[in-house]
């Protein structure tokens, strides 16, 4: 019975056995289904909630202004001329009175003040001290704007700098790992020396003293040092995995083919020395998110153009009172980390070795 099933599993593959594992974790895949409803979420933003119309015809063109939201130049410049973006539900058919426009679900805006450009014919102060109510679901904040809208377009950013952040520190971790481990050596010993290295920098310090050396830090940099500053432990892990399959028989005969190192590196082992590595990527996502959060909370690496959930708890903790606002933005970045820790663990154990046939 026993040999019947480790034939079985041997048949389905190193992945598709990884992916069956992961399954049987039912933790694993909530949290797997809330990342992805959160990065649809992200995608989907300017449609759930904002000012600009998802798409609208003017002029006799279509245009889609929302995607302003996601880089200000996509938004087509005959809105910004004809000043028709600071009230689009009114200006519309005052320049044009044949345009039409669908608007998000929620109109509401991370940077416009609850009541300026309202739509016609709604309440322009529908909070009373900025609890939360029916045209403002998670109130708004000590400036009057919605903090629902700042939750949901923040969801892009927190995991922008997760996903940018590690897919910065991966080409750099894997890449030294890779190198290290396949070539030993000197090329070894200098890499794992440069790697020591940076371990032994702080991230936190370093981010706060280069942003301090920037006029006006933006987003991109806090994704940069994280990126730069995280990789260390993947290349670690890598170095490992290529130490032990560069001796494979399959790697043997690759060479006696006459393939190139190149080859060998990126077609024969790295694709079987990925597996553990995903494992610290995935916990390298929830901790960029925490260290984006922490930064936007003391006020650093952020700007007033972005939303960020560590903003709104800054507020919150200036303001008791007003306990939405810690309690909204605190309960997403809780179970963003969480699920990405959940992942991390349950891929830990799918790509254990040891735990394979059970």
């Amino acid at each position: 019975m026993a040999k019947k099933k480790e034939q079985i599993n041997k048949s389905r593959g190193y992945w598709a056995e990884t992916w069956i594992r992961f399954r049987r974790r039912k933790l694993a895949m909530i949290a797997l289904c809330y990342v992805i409803f959160m990065a649809l979420v992200a995608i989907f933003s300017p449609a759930i909630v904002g000012t600009k119309p998802v798409v609208c015809k003017y002029k006799g063109g279509i245009y889609f202004p929302c995607m302003g939201y996601f880089n200000p130049s996509w938004e087509n410049s005959v809105f910004i001329s004809d000043s028709i973006i600071t009230s689009y539900p009114v200006r519309l058919k005052e320049e044009d009175p044949d345009s039409w426009a669908i608007f998000p679900l929620m109109y509401n805006d991370f940077n416009r003040r609850v009541g300026e450009g309202e739509m016609p014919g709604r309440d322009a102060n529908p909070t009373i001290d900025g609890h939360p109510s029916f045209q403002n679901p998670m109130g708004t904040n000590i400036y009057g704007y919605d903090v629902a809208a700042i939750i949901v377009h923040g969801t892009k950013t927190a995991l922008l700098v997760g996903f940018v952040s590690m897919s910065i520190a991966s080409f750099i971790g894997i890449s030294v790992g890779a190198l290290a481990g396949y070539f030993g050596g000197w090329v070894d010993l200098a890499l794992s020396r440069l790697t020591e290295v940076v371990l032994c920098v702080p991230i936190m310090v370093l981010i706060l003293a280069l942003i301090a050396m920037v006029e006006k830090p933006e987003i991109w940099h806090t994704m940069t040092i994280i990126g730069l500053m995280g990789w260390p432990g993947i290349a670690r892990l890598t170095r490992g995995e290529f130490l032990k399959l560069k001796q494979s028989e399959y790697v043997a005969a690759a060479r006696a083919l006459g393939a190139s190192q190149f080859r060998i590196i990126f077609r024969h082992i790295l694709p079987n020395a990925l597996a553990p590595v995903l494992v610290p990527i995935t916990f390298g996502i929830a901790g960029a998110i925490l260290a984006e959060s922490g930064l936007s909370y003391l006020g650093i690496g952020s700007s007033a153009s972005v939303a960020s959930w560590g903003t709104i708890l800054s507020e919150g903790n200036r303001n008791l009172s007003m306990w939405w606002l810690a309690f909204f933005p605190g309960s997403m970045i809780f179970l963003t980390v969480l699920a990405y820790n959940l992942i991390g663990e349950a891929l830990q154990e799918a790509t254990d070795p040891r735990q394979r046939g059970k």
